[in-house]
């Protein structure tokens, strides 16, 4: 009896400390989403460096509020913020033979429990409900 409460409490014990550390990365994977979106909404400064890795040499730099889009393997997409309400767009060809770095030079400050619903109301169709007797 001895032996089997020993085992129930050392598995309880192992079972929180897995939860536990479930929450951290839960937390982590939250914030960085923020930072993320922040990052996206042209809140945060950056830094993004194309370097060539045979010659070691930053072959393009860009710093500013910048959105980085990196979903094509084969191409970087940076958007920049250069005044207010005016966008630049750079394309960069990845290679073999370079590649990138983003920076956040400034950090973000975010909540880790942000959240957000958005309607666009232009996209919202009226619509008149009648009742006939």
């Amino acid at each position: 009896m001895k032996m089997n409460k020993k085992v129930i409490i050392t598995t309880l014990l192992v079972s929180g400390l897995f939860l536990l550390s479930g929450c951290e990365s839960t937390k982590s994977s939250q914030v960085s989403y923020n930072v993320s979106q922040e990052a996206d909404n042209f809140n945060v400064i950056r830094r993004v460096a194309v370097i060539n890795t045979r010659t070691d040499k930053i072959e393009f730099e860009v710093i500013g509020r910048i959105s980085v889009d990196t979903n094509d393997s084969d191409k970087l997409v940076i958007i920049v913020e250069a005044d207010k309400g005016v966008y630049k767009k750079h394309l960069i060809n990845m290679t073999e033979w370079n590649m990138y770095v983003v920076e956040d030079l400034e950090g973000a400050q975010v909540n880790q429990y942000k959240y957000e619903v958005n309607y666009m109301p232009e996209t919202i169709i009226p619509f008149t409900i009648t009742e006939n007797k």
